[in-house]
């Protein structure tokens, strides 16, 4: 596996895979890799002929700065599971390189930073597309592939993509999740063993959520995921919603939609963790 800090090398490395005829599979991470992670690399390499995964803790993205100072970094481990996982390219850029002579730009971000996440983290989707973009042009990935968990990232970038015409394919993926049902996340890693042991109450609550789609009335269904959740200690809920599957607009009522998506967000103790599930009509 070759290793790249600069982004110049990155798009030299690119054009060596093109000339080659090679398509290009890119998983872009902040690290702290995890099984999920390593299932997107794998998917990559089914689809295309070189991989390339990129390790950067974006601060763009973080409106909270003790989350930015607090989000696990662990580059040699993650090393070595990229070797295992037969990436064939790492790339570790300095923000210098990625951002040289490139100020941030505001996206039409199809109205995502108005719903769910975007209030409770302002910013946060800008700096996500500002530094997809600009990896994005160094690497010429032809598909890249991004985990189902952070459902509303992939919509914003799958809008961002499509409006602007962006030639890569974006291939969603779906969710890593333990024995237990939590979703896999690198800041799975700050949670204490207590708070390990509540949070699998998250999906439970999706679930929940599930079990009564399009059976009850939407607040019905969001009601039986809020009820396990106030019986769990420690856990401080920020939303619990039920979603149309496309714009994220939350619902008041299914309509006649046979599918929907169930999110949520909440704290436990300094760590916030975000989960969601697809919901059919069967």
């Amino acid at each position: 596996m070759r290793i790249i800090a600069k982004a110049t090398d990155a798009a030299v490395w690119s054009a060596a895979m093109r000339r080659e005829g090679r398509s290009i599979g890119f998983v872009p991470t902040m690290g702290a890799l995890h099984q999920g992670h390593l299932t997107l690399v794998a998917r990559a390499k089914a689809e295309c002929d070189a991989v390339c995964v990129s390790i950067f803790v974006n601060p763009l993205q973080f409106n909270n700065p003790d989350d930015l100072r607090h989000y696990p970094r662990q580059l040699e481990q993650d090393r070595g599971l990229l070797t295992g996982a037969g990436c064939d390219m790492l790339f570790v850029p300095e923000e210098a390189s990625i951002f040289q002579e490139h100020s941030p730009r505001l996206f039409d971000l199809g109205g995502q930073d108005n719903i769910l996440e975007g209030p409770s983290r302002p910013g946060h989707f800008q700096g996500v597309v500002n530094v997809v973009e600009r990896l994005f042009h160094y690497i010429r990935p032809d598909a890249a592939f991004f985990g189902e968990k952070d459902r509303q990232q992939l919509a914003v970038i799958q809008h961002v993509a499509h409006t602007l015409h962006w030639p890569e394919r974006i291939v969603p993926c779906p969710t890593e999740r333990a024995p237990d049902g939590l979703a896999l996340s690198s800041r799975n890693l700050r949670l204490s063993p207590q708070e390990r042991a509540v949070a699998p109450v998250l999906y439970q609550c999706l679930q929940s959520v599930a079990g009564s789609a399009f059976r009850e009335p939407v607040t019905s269904a969001k009601e039986h995921g809020l009820r396990l959740l106030r019986a769990a200690p420690s856990i401080r809920l920020e939303y619990l919603e039920i979603s149309d599957p496309l714009s994220l607009e939350p619902l008041v009522d299914w309509g006649d939609r046979t599918e929907a998506v169930a999110l949520v967000a909440a704290w436990l103790g300094p760590v916030r963790l975000i989960d969601n599930v697809t919901l059919h009509k069967r």
